[in-house]
């Protein structure tokens, strides 16, 4: 699988013409095992990493960033985007809070991400519903994907590379993704693989423990991690998935309430999916 990837991405780089690939480095596995295989693909030399932490960055993830970029022996830069976000209008929606310690902010957020009156705040974010707090929430996150999508291809653009998508299959398939942010790419290799997939394929590639063995997390509100959004582990949601995936019959053996999480989740997914494609036969 790893050998079909790396073909995949260096046909694809010459059959486009591109002179190489920009990945927009997170510190987490997805960035750094999409980086890893195109630096196998195509030379640690063509390969330029995109650091872009904001102002409710951790510092944990630009360390980390720094450390798969050293580790693989790319050139890299890292770029602070608050201020493109302050001018869009964003922090303005969630005023800063510079002098609170990062714990007490990651426990405020999810007290208050259990706090908004929903029955599910994933699924109201999926379906864009919500009050009007909540819905200035979703704007206010959504807007750093995006002004980060604009800074890849900007960067990409002016040295003829290549944007290379780091989105996997569950995040695909459950919606964890931004319309018009990490959605949008030139390539994406990995998103036929779960989550689970790319985490075995990291270790394979030798890729630093560290990187390995964090908590995924897209790092845009203080505290709010993959799994505490979805509310079920990546593994069983993996697992779940490839049943569903298989049509396995009433899924046998698996906890009925985490079946029930994950085909409502399929079912707010396609709603975003399907809005996406906006197609004219639809009138």
């Amino acid at each position: 699988m790893q050998r079909d990837i790396e073909d995949f991405i260096k046909r694809t780089i010459e059959r486009y013409s591109y002179k190489g690939a920009v990945v927009g480095i997170s510190g987490g596995i997805d960035s750094a095992v999409v980086a890893k295989l195109c630096v196998n693909a195509i030379g640690k030399e063509r390969v330029f990493g995109l650091l872009l932490p904001e102002r409710d960055s951790a510092k944990e993830t630009l360390k980390d960033s720094y450390l798969v970029c050293e580790s693989l022996g790319i050139n890299y830069k890292m770029v602070d985007i608050s201020p493109i976000i302050g001018k869009l209008g964003a922090y303005s929606l969630k005023p800063p809070a510079r002098l609170i310690p990062r714990k007490i902010k990651e426990a405020y957020v999810k007290d208050k991400w259990n706090d908004l009156k929903s029955e599910d705040t994933f699924i109201e974010d999926l379906l864009n519903t919500g009050n009007k707090e909540f819905l200035e929430g979703l704007a206010f996150y959504r807007s750093k994907h995006r002004i980060r999508m604009c800074k890849l291809y900007l960067e990409a653009e002016k040295i003829g590379f290549a944007v290379v998508g780091t989105t996997n299959k569950s995040e695909m398939k459950t919606g964890f993704y931004v319309k018009w942010g990490d959605d949008s790419s030139d390539i994406e290799p990995i998103m036929h693989l779960y989550k689970t997939e790319v985490v075995e394929m990291a270790k394979k590639l030798g890729l630093p423990e560290r990187i390995i063995n964090k908590s995924p997390s897209p790092d845009l509100i203080p505290g709010i991690t993959d799994e505490f959004a979805l509310k079920i582990s990546y593994a069983d949601l993996d697992r779940i998935l490839r049943l569903i995936e298989d049509g396995s019959a009433g899924i046998t053996g698996e906890d009925p309430q985490k079946v029930e999480r994950v085909k409502a989740i399929l079912e707010a997914a396609e709603f975003r999916n399907l809005r996406n494609l906006n197609l004219m036969n639809d009138f």
